[in-house]
């Protein structure tokens, strides 16, 4: 193996642009190629970066050692495969893929092949949610927020696995028990997938976490707060801080708190995110998300999904039947 990783960006949008550049700059790898069935996008990301652009990302094989995917989410399964099967270790977009036959035959794939399987699971690489492993220890309730303005991007799945995925990730490896119920609710409104969900995560621990995302906001928030046993995290992921609130020691039950804030400074997450890549690659060890704990924040956003058409049923029973309409306080 050289010095530095030979590496592709395949999928040259908005999201793969930033992989590109990131890949470029590194100290340790080396941006070969990028990807695109859009040849005019490819090459001018390529002709951006000083690296040839090809359509087909099967002329990648032989070339390079590693890949990030950054393609529509429905052509995940196939892109990783091949390169799996051409020996090229994988960093693909979250989610995994978009069923979980396909996210097994992936993980499957990867342990025959030797090869790592990483997802872009982004969140867990910032500063702020580091700490706040650290300092959640059994979580009891928990409330996450993520909405955004409407951007038009990721319009081919619903804000679930667009946004909301992200948290589930992130909640997952913090209460880490089976989930055992999902209940979700949400709506369409400028795609023809939900824009804006509310879900609500019961664990077998006895965890319970209420999830919102929307992607058709005014504004931009992305921050969760975490109850337990003596203790209340608030983490802010814009401003990446993290309030702590603990029961002080020797009190009595609610006489005092103390309160301690942490601030971080602003990382680059992605850069974090792909530098561990290519570490794991280096040196065969497993990555922070790999495919399996993709593949969990997938069975999840999955669940919600299903919940969501149900949901959409019941609506539409209730304006067309006036006997459901009025069950539903119509």
């Amino acid at each position: 193996m050289s010095d530095k990783l030979p590496m592709a960006v395949i999928g040259t949008g908005h999201f793969g642009t930033y992989h590109a550049q990131k890949i470029a700059a590194s100290k340790a790898a080396t941006l070969v190629a990028v990807a695109d069935i859009d040849s005019a996008r490819a090459a001018a990301v390529g002709e951006d970066l000083g690296v040839p652009a090809v359509s087909d990302y099967r002329e990648l094989f032989g070339k390079v050692e590693a890949v990030t995917i950054a393609v529509p989410t429905h052509a995940h399964f196939e892109v990783a495969k091949d390169c799996l099967n051409a020996g090229i270790h994988v960093l693909v977009e979250k989610p995994i893929t978009d069923r979980l036959a396909t996210a097994d035959a992936l993980i499957a794939l990867a342990r025959a092949q030797n090869r790592i399987l990483q997802v872009g699971h982004l969140v867990r690489f910032s500063g702020v949610a580091e700490s706040l492993r650290r300092h959640a220890g059994r979580p009891l309730y928990i409330d996450s927020v993520r909405i955004t303005p409407f951007s038009g991007r990721s319009t081919d799945v619903n804000v679930v696995l667009d946004l909301m995925i992200h948290d589930i990730d992130l909640v997952l490896s913090l209460v880490d028990s089976p989930i055992t119920s999902i209940d979700a609710a949400g709506a369409p409104v400028f795609t023809d997938h939900e824009d804006i969900c509310s879900a609500r995560v019961k664990f077998a621990n006895g965890c319970i976490a209420t999830i919102t995302a929307s992607r058709i906001s005014f504004k931009t928030e992305r921050r969760m707060r975490i109850f337990q046993p003596s203790s209340y995290l608030s983490v802010n992921f814009d401003a990446q801080t993290l309030i702590i609130a603990r029961k002080a020691n020797g009190e009595a039950q609610g006489t005092a708190v103390d309160i301690v804030e942490e601030s971080f400074e602003e990382v680059d997450a992605l850069k974090r995110e792909i530098d561990s890549f290519i570490d794991c690659v280096r040196e065969g060890r497993r990555p922070i998300v790999g495919g399996e704990e993709g593949r969990q924040a997938l069975k999840a956003a999955l669940i919600a999904t299903r919940e969501l058409k149900a949901h959409a049923r019941f609506v539409m029973e209730a304006n067309s039947d006036p006997a459901l309409s009025r069950q539903a306080g119509g």
